[in-house]
């Protein structure tokens, strides 16, 4: 059956800011004096910022209070803005816009399903604020993937059903997210190692329509 509409994930899909992540939680970590390297930053893909904080505080050598938390991820995302303002339309992913136009062309419904809550100021920053139908992410949920409601609340928003929906993400908590939301769900990126998605790839230019709503 042909899906009415597919919903990308942002980082990784559409455009990468995995360095800049990396550097940013890198940055805290090291003024805090907890081990932090790309290992750890892998559990970290598809992860809200206070779920990935304490996935990092699991080493730190002493505990914080809730405040102190929130102040840790108000540091991080500050860094991280600082270094999401080097973005262009340049950074978009290869076959990230072939793959938009061509499923606009078919009059499929796009979407973002992001967890981060700086997803707004980098569409921005690609010049795509414009461009999906529907942009769910991490300023209208409580729940970060592998829970299905950022995914179900673009479902929503674009008034189709889960079922009729494909999910593109590059993390295995995203393709969990999907699957639990009753999604199809392709990977790509670090994402197309994975068993439980549906179809795989190592990039959306490696991606043909047909395929792409199987």
């Amino acid at each position: 059956m042909s899906k009415k509409a597919v919903i990308f994930d942002l980082d990784g899909v559409i455009v990468s800011t995995d360095e800049y992540h990396y550097r940013a939680w890198k940055r805290i970590a090291d003024e805090e004096g907890i081990y932090f390297d790309r290992e750890i930053n892998e559990k970290l893909r598809g992860v809200s910022r206070m779920d990935s904080l304490e996935i990092i505080l699991k080493n730190a050598q002493k505990s914080y209070g809730e405040e102190e938390k929130r102040q840790l991820a108000m540091r991080k995302n500050n860094y991280y803005k600082e270094l999401l303002s080097q973005l262009t339309p340049a950074d978009i992913l290869p076959g990230a816009m072939e793959v938009l136009k061509e499923l606009k062309e078919r009059s499929i419904k796009v979407a973002i399903g992001s967890s981060s809550k700086n997803t707004p100021f980098i569409l921005e920053k690609i010049g795509l604020a414009d461009y999906f139908d529907a942009v769910a992410d991490g300023n209208w949920i409580k729940n970060s993937k592998p829970d299905p409601e950022v995914f179900l609340l673009a479902a929503k928003m674009l008034k189709i059903s889960p079922e009729a929906c494909v999910v593109v993400e590059d993390s295995e908590a995203g393709i969990e997210a999907a699957l639990a939301g009753g999604m199809k769900a392709v990977g790509v990126g670090y994402a197309c190692r994975c068993t439980k998605a549906h179809y795989v790839a190592k990039d959306l230019s490696c991606i043909k329509i047909d395929e792409l709503l199987f």
